[in-house]
């Protein structure tokens, strides 16, 4: 294992879902800094016959075939980090799944189109997205009759956290949305759990602003006094440092670590000074993180408990499970619902609690069953890639030892602990050396998934 790989798999585990031997040899051969702007810049996500998920998932707009087609993408798209965000503004701003499936797909698309631009845009279209109108009250957020939810959330989850706003300010940023709602949805009726597309039909929900609903005297809002609109205030915001700070930090939590110790500090203060510089871009604040000598050390590697779509979606791509659109996700949208993250069911307003806590309960078990028996089967596209390599090095045949160092390396490259390769040895030991001249050699090919997947259920897999 070169340096230049073990790097370019924490790269590609953070920005995102991990990436085979051959991948990681590519993107080596780009060099690092090269390969980040290639993430940074997504092109054509690939053709991964969207139309041939929607027929594996019946009721595409009303039966909630959006988490399926999303964990499609996410397994084929050939722009991880696009998808990677879209999960980190899904997880940042959180809505849950109301009756039509499109409405989340048009906000994963919103998603995908602002990922790596200016924070205040982001902020705007957030504002205006349907699914986040209708999840937060907004369209309740009339001119005579404010409704303080959205407002609330913008200033305080969304943007700047506790301590950096007044409940003066929440009120005046409730005044400055109103009349910004839906135009062809009827609001109760989603509420109530009936058809929301009647009378209109399988129309998508879209946004509408009435002036006539409109609040448009003077508002005071941190510090600034206008006839502010919605506008007004996502650009208000965008300038604050708390705001800056807050994006960045989580940011850095998504990407980085799951902790912000002293260096961490450091590297985001380089973020928010990016952040400044490039007029709020997202895409330079990453570039700032990506290519930062924090990111880069050995005490970010491994210091992310891997969310569990992280670790499904990755373990899938690997192993081959799903080795084209039409097979569908391989199961793992529930899985990842099973390990406690089911995309647009998030727990809260707040997201979901990450870190340590994905670990700290019974989903674990949920974790290691599920991925030690997608690379338990040796018959696996990727399981095979990884034994078919290890057939060609060195003659074939491998003492236990061997064996176990050849599939650390491959699977991840994954730093093992003593405690971990002694219990891997135990396991490889009892049945002496791997042979695999023979191409048909099955008993030999199934120890080595054998050992893929006691890996997999290692403490260490844990973690990105």
């Amino acid at each position: 294992m070169s340096e230049d790989i073990a790097l370019m798999a924490h790269l590609m585990r953070r920005a995102g879902f991990g990436a085979s031997r051959a991948e990681l040899e590519r993107h080596a051969a780009r060099g690092y800094e090269a390969t980040v702007e290639w993430l940074l810049r997504p092109g054509d996500p690939g053709d991964f016959a969207e139309d041939i998920a929607k027929r594996r998932a019946v009721g595409f707009d009303e039966g909630g075939a959006a988490f399926e087609l999303w964990m499609v993408r996410m397994i084929h798209t050939n722009n991880p980090l696009e998808e990677k965000m879209a999960l980190f503004l899904h997880s940042l701003f959180p809505v849950q799944y109301m009756s039509q499936g499109r409405a989340l797909l048009n906000q994963l698309d919103n998603f995908r189109r602002h990922a790596f631009g200016s924070f205040r845009d982001l902020l705007l279209a957030l504002s205006r997205d349907p699914a986040m109108l209708l999840f937060l009250n907004n369209n309740d957020n009339h001119r005579d009759a404010m409704n303080e939810n959205y407002g609330r959330e913008l200033v305080e989850l969304f943007s700047m956290g506790v301590g950096n706003y007044t409940e003066s300010d929440v009120k005046q940023c409730a005044r400055a949305f109103t009349g910004w709602t839906l135009g062809n949805a009827d609001y109760m009726a989603v509420r109530a759990g009936k058809n929301s597309f009647d009378p209109y039909g399988s129309i998508a929900w879209h946004f509408e602003y009435r002036p006539d609903d409109h609040d448009d005297g003077s508002k005071g809002f941190l510090g600034e006094s206008g006839p502010f609109d919605g506008e007004d205030i996502c650009g208000i915001i965008a300038r604050q440092p708390a705001a800056a700070r807050f994006i960045c930090a989580r940011l850095f939590l998504f990407f980085a670590s799951d902790d912000i110790d002293d260096e961490g500090r450091k590297a985001i203060d380089d973020m928010v000074e990016t952040y400044y510089e490039s007029g709020y871009e997202l895409r330079a604040v990453l570039r700032a993180l990506f290519n930062s000598a924090y990111f880069k050390s050995d005490a970010a590697r491994f210091a992310r408990v891997k969310a569990p779509v992280e670790l499904v979606i990755g373990a899938v791509r690997m192993t081959g499970a799903s080795p084209t659109p039409g097979a569908g996700s391989a199961g793992a949208n529930g899985a990842s619902a099973a390990m406690g993250q089911a995309l647009f069911r998030p727990p809260s307003v707040e997201g979901w609690h990450e870190g340590k806590e994905w670990i700290e309960s019974g989903a674990l078990v949920q974790r290691v069953n599920y991925v030690a028996a997608l690379f338990r089967d040796a018959d696996k596209p990727g399981v095979r890639d990884i034994i078919d390599r290890i057939a060609r090095s060195n003659g074939g045949v491998y003492s236990p030892e061997q064996a176990i160092a050849l599939c650390l390396d491959l699977i991840g490259p994954v730093t093992a602990s003593q405690e971990t390769r002694d219990q891997l040895l135990e396991f490889a030991a009892r049945q002496g050396s791997v042979d695999l001249r023979d191409p048909d050699a099955d008993d030999a090919r199934t120890r080595i998934a054998q050992i893929l997947a006691l890996i997999t259920a290692a403490p260490e897999y844990q973690f990105a």
